[in-house]
């Protein structure tokens, strides 16, 4: 049941987070600069696109996995104890991430901050409440208070910061790196290099970046491309809650589990002057991503360690 629900979450999120793309994608000459009136047009496209796309998601997602398991009566599963909760940061920033890219949307379409900010606050929370709400009616899985709570959170740092900053000063971001623990379960971790970065929590890592410069004076030179980034990760993970000690007759060895912080500069390539339109799309769409730097990291198994590259 773990590796069935794990898949589909994850496999849920990177649907979801896709489906915002073909909507953004085409706007990206001024990546997305608020219109300073409405424009129907933008707004249709945005919308029709969203339902369009969704609906492919949502029946690709229902026909691989949900149609495979008898339908139960509604209920919870609490998977709060799993994979040192890396997965609920994950939910996190998914909701975190679809909220503020429907706000960037609906500001290009001309809708004023306000409405736009209840828009992006509730397409994030509402897409990632109904994987949870499927969840909670099949009976391989269950709903997730932990991820819903996670989900809330996500949503609540794009809204705090819009309403009280009218900016994004902090952001959830990701980053990963292959690790060498799928080999041993590849059903769990994934058996190639995409589901590996999808259900490989253990190369996984999800990072709070801090905007230096907006929380400065105006007037100050520190660089606006620069970040300061708090990382999160863990490792030692073959099973969801603990290791097991054999997979369909292979020994597998002891790995402890253990959770990773780590303190890193960023790159926010939206800062980085640039007339070119392709390189604006890309600072867009990769505006999430936490770029390879060298990094600090503490951990309770190894205390601290430098990475002179880390992603």
């Amino acid at each position: 049941m773990t590796t069935r629900r794990f898949w589909s979450s994850r496999y849920w999120q990177v649907l979801v987070f896709v489906s915002f793309l073909p909507a953004a994608a085409p706007c990206q000459a001024d990546f997305l600069n608020p219109s300073e009136s409405y424009r129907p047009d933008r707004l249709r496209a945005v919308v029709w696109t969203e339902i369009a796309t969704g609906l492919l998601a949502t029946t690709g997602l229902y026909y691989l996995w949900y149609r495979k398991h008898p339908r139960s009566s509604f209920h919870f599963f609490n998977d709060n104890a799993e994979w040192l909760q890396m997965d609920k940061v994950g939910h996190a920033t998914t909701a975190y991430t679809i909220s503020a890219v429907q706000y960037d949307l609906m500001r290009w379409s001309g809708l004023r901050n306000g409405s736009s900010i209840a828009i992006g606050a509730a397409t994030g929370l509402g897409y990632m409440s109904i994987i949870e709400v499927l969840d909670g009616f099949s009976s391989a899985w269950g709903f997730s208070k932990g991820d819903m709570l996670a989900n809330i959170i996500g949503t609540a740092l794009f809204a705090a910061q819009q309403v009280g900053w009218q900016q994004q000063r902090v952001s959830l971001e990701f980053s990963f790196h292959f690790s060498m623990y799928p080999k041993y379960y590849p059903e769990e971790l994934g058996s190639n290099w995409i589901s590996r970065i999808l259900k490989d929590y253990n190369g996984q890592t999800y990072w709070l970046s801090f905007h230096v410069k907006d929380f400065l004076a105006n007037h100050s030179d520190f660089p606006a491309w620069l970040t300061l980034s708090l990382g999160y990760g863990a490792e030692g993970m073959v099973g969801a809650r603990s290791n097991p000690a054999e997979i369909d007759g292979r020994l597998v060895p002891y790995y402890p589990r253990y959770r990773q912080f780590y303190l890193a500069p960023g790159l926010d390539l939206l800062h980085v002057p640039s007339k070119s339109s392709l390189f604006q799309t890309a600072a867009y769409l990769t505006r999430f991503v936490e770029w390879p730097a060298p990094a600090l990291e503490w951990n309770e198994l190894h205390g601290w360690r430098f990475h002179p590259l880390y992603f």
